[in-house]
């Protein structure tokens, strides 16, 4: 661990690097990335990171899953700035790596899946069921917060699908499994390094997971990790509501 409050603003330099890295190793294979098909979308795509994470940690206020450390140590509005920055990265990091993942051509195999029904007698039991989690997630935390990393998803597709807004289901009707597991496995490799990472910094977070207690992987509990995989999902869905004209990953998946 390094002393002192160093690693409060590395935090930010140190995945703004990654995400040029792996930008530049996209374009470098697939001959052209977020950064080169709209730096515009690229950089607000910072902006629209933020607000999205924060989000999930209005719903920690309720499960109460995680905690930071060190956050005694600087002042209410120092804190929520260095978060907001922090958390600006979230979604930019997970993207690229999903297009990275992508530009390789073993994942042309989940090109031709298993088809889901997409219809709209689907979309509306998904919706239902979501809201259902959230509301006993929000009514019972301590039993229920599995369901912060599902509940928004199934809310959030039925509503692009209602306003014909791009949704991943519409992939999975075709058969076509690749964006899902790109990004699937785009935010387990940045769940990796956000751990790792995290392990040896201050401030830091550490978690509190009812039942989950063991096999940790740095401070993630092993089943901790099993929550990146639909936090992908979200993270898409949340960004086809929210600005259904940002970075079109699904144009990749052609």
């Amino acid at each position: 661990m390094l002393h002192g409050l160093r690693t409060s603003v590395l935090f930010f330099p140190l995945w703004l690097g990654y995400i040029f890295v792996v930008d530049a190793f996209v374009w470098r294979r697939a001959g052209n990335s977020l950064w080169s098909r709209s730096r515009k979308r690229f950089v607000l795509l910072f902006c629209f990171s933020a607000p999205v994470w924060w989000l999930f940690e209005l719903i920690n206020l309720r499960t109460a899953n995680w905690q930071y450390l060190g956050r005694e140590l600087f002042s209410p509005v120092e804190f929520n700035l260095l978060c907001t920055i922090s958390f600006s990265t979230v979604v930019p990091a997970v993207f690229e790596t999903a297009e990275l993942i992508q530009s390789f051509h073993w994942t042309q195999k989940f090109r031709s899946g298993p088809r889901v029904p997409a219809t709209p007698g689907v979309f509306a039991v998904l919706f239902v069921f979501g809201l259902g989690m959230l509301t006993t997630l929000l009514a019972w935390p301590k039993l229920f917060y599995p369901f912060t990393w599902i509940s928004l998803v199934l809310i959030c597709e039925p509503i692009n699908y209602w306003r014909r807004q791009p949704h991943f289901l519409q992939n999975l009707r075709d058969g076509d499994w690749r964006i899902v597991v790109c990004l699937a496995l785009g935010a387990l490799i940045c769940g990796f390094f956000w751990e790792l990472w995290n392990y040896y910094s201050f401030p830091k977070w550490i978690y509190h997971i009812p039942g989950a207690e063991f096999l940790r992987i740095f401070e993630m509990p092993l089943l901790g990790y099993g929550g990146y995989i639909p936090f992908a999902l979200e993270l898409y869905a949340l960004k086809n509501l929210l600005w259904p004209n940002g970075p079109r990953l699904e144009q990749e998946f052609r």
